[in-house]
């Protein structure tokens, strides 16, 4: 029996990656199997999703970047969550558990 993989809503990316980056510094790559990891599998990132998306938080101030050799013994990016992302993080965590709440009372309403 195969697991379905779940759909992301569309705004959870950004909220995702800030969590993998919570546990530690990651390259791209590192962040979209620690999704995978984290989620039991049940969620992908697409690299054309990703790359954007650690651009955009960086922007913000989320995430701060700098190039060091990775496990393989080549350059790459490596991403860690500054101290502002950690509150957005936070908010971001606070935000999906009323979400989550609200549509389980939904799902219970008869």
């Amino acid at each position: 029996m195969t697991r379905q993989k779940a759909d992301l809503l569309q705004g959870t990316l950004d909220m995702l990656i800030l969590k993998a980056l919570s546990l530690g510094a990651l390259h791209g790559y590192g962040v979209i199997q620690r999704i995978r990891q984290m989620s039991g599998e049940m969620l992908e990132v697409e690299q054309g999703s990703l790359y954007p998306a650690l651009y955009r938080i960086e922007q913000r101030g989320w995430v701060s970047s700098k190039w060091e050799v990775n496990e393989t013994g080549r350059r790459a990016k490596f991403y860690a969550l500054t101290r502002v992302g950690r509150r957005q993080l936070e908010a971001e965590e606070a935000s999906w558990d009323r979400l989550v709440l609200a549509i389980a009372k939904m799902r219970q309403a008869t």
